[in-house]
């Protein structure tokens, strides 16, 4: 998958994110309140560090609290204009919660599947790059 190693951390409110050789964004979820305006943010800042091109998602899944429902709406709005798929590593049942949570009455926007071990999850957004 090239030499990574090399490539910024970039630092967001909501996420810190490394964008991969192979065109992977992979983000680092932090434990705060999502908002419609930190997500705004956070958009905007995908957007830049992809040069506005959508790209599969790699997330490391942290607990954090559940948002209010404008925000979740806002939120699976805002994944097909910045993400092809989303891939959620997690511990077992928080990506799972997570999905019901935001996608309780309608399927996701886009591709999204969740796992335990992040190289599976990594061979899965291939399809999507």
């Amino acid at each position: 998958m090239g030499n990574d190693v090399d490539n910024p951390l970039i630092e967001g409110e909501i996420a810190d994110y490394v964008l991969t050789d192979a065109g992977i964004l992979i983000s680092y979820s932090k434990s705060i309140m999502r908002t419609v305006e930190n997500i705004s943010v956070n958009v905007a800042l995908v957007k830049k560090i992809t040069n506005n091109k959508k790209v599969p998602l790699l997330i490391y899944l942290k607990n954090s609290p559940v948002p209010d429902k404008e925000t979740r709406k806002f939120s699976t709005e805002q994944l097909p204009n910045i993400y092809t798929a989303m891939a959620m590593v997690s511990k077992p049942g928080l990506a799972q919660l997570i999905m019901k949570i935001l996608f309780k009455l309608q399927k996701p926007p886009i591709p999204i599947k969740s796992f335990t071990d992040d190289e599976k999850a990594k061979e899965w957004l291939k399809q999507f790059l």
